[in-house]
């Protein structure tokens, strides 16, 4: 993301759910010319806005037939010429769909060959809540101050930074061999990567998240997206669902239903 993956590549492991941005217009419109609806709130850190900008790179395409990755590139640079200065592990999700190891270097994505075990898979969408904290924000906003660190040399953030992409191997190995204890283990060194780059990031969500770290409902945990309010995904223990369920609905967050989506962007005719 950012001059960090120019500085020191980048490392990101995701996978698309069936939460999705409808957007309608003509072939060949131009940007401006279409009509949007999300089932999900923008700002909520699942991606809505990269995943609207894959789903208007189709449209305008219609017809030259681009391959994912390349809607998933024009879709980024149309988000950073609109002033998000962003990274582009949420328009390759959108546009691929399915789960994917990237590796990124200044502008070149590479793919690494990476197909979780069955049984990961269905251990994962058992165990892992994402809650909705009814907090929307700008990843924009809070990324912009980051950078600013970021270019001051902040030794805290570099570190941060580094440990949030180191974790994405071990997320690849725990899902790919089912060694559930590094896909935990992960998680953990994402949150405490994202507290040494700025604790407010996760302030709007540590009410309702510590207490069930310390009952043991939850293994870990981590925001979704840039952090600040929007989304979490809550990984339970194996006996902490219902609790977890019961936190979350007591606080007033919202339990968003997914499901793994494997086509990406798709255009209707």
């Amino acid at each position: 993301m950012g001059p960090y993956s120019d500085d020191f590549g980048g490392e990101v492991v995701n996978f698309a759910i069936n939460r999705y941005v409808r957007v309608t217009g003509n072939p060949g419109s131009e940007t401006g010319d279409f009509e949007s609806n999300f089932e999900i709130p923008r700002g909520s850190g699942l991606g809505t806005s990269s995943a609207m900008n894959v789903a208007m790179a189709a449209i305008m395409s219609c017809g030259e037939d681009k391959p994912p990755e390349e809607l998933a590139e024009i879709a980024f640079q149309m988000e950073t010429n609109g002033g998000n200065f962003c990274g582009r592990q949420d328009q390759w999700a959108s546009a691929r769909g399915g789960f994917n190891h990237l590796l990124f270097f200044g502008d070149s994505v590479e793919i690494m060959p990476f197909e979780p075990m069955r049984s990961a898979k269905i251990w994962l969408r058992k165990h892992l809540l994402v809650v909705y904290s009814g907090t929307s924000r700008c990843s924009g906003d809070i990324q912009d101050s980051v950078w600013v660190d970021y270019a001051k040399g902040n030794p805290s953030v570099i570190e941060g930074l580094h440990k949030i992409r180191a974790a994405a191997r071990p997320m690849a190995n725990g899902l790919q061999q089912d060694r559930r204890n590094l896909v935990v283990q992960s998680f953990k060194d994402v949150c405490e990567g994202v507290d040494m780059i700025d604790t407010s990031l996760h302030d709007p969500f540590r009410e309702v998240v510590e207490p069930l770290l310390e009952s043991g409902s939850i293994a870990a945990w981590k925001a979704l997206g840039a952090g600040g309010g929007g989304c979490a995904a809550l990984l339970c223990s194996p006996s902490g669902r219902d609790d977890t369920i019961a936190s979350v609905e007591g606080a007033g967050w919202e339990l968003i239903e997914w499901d793994y989506d494997g086509e990406g962007v798709r255009i209707a005719h």
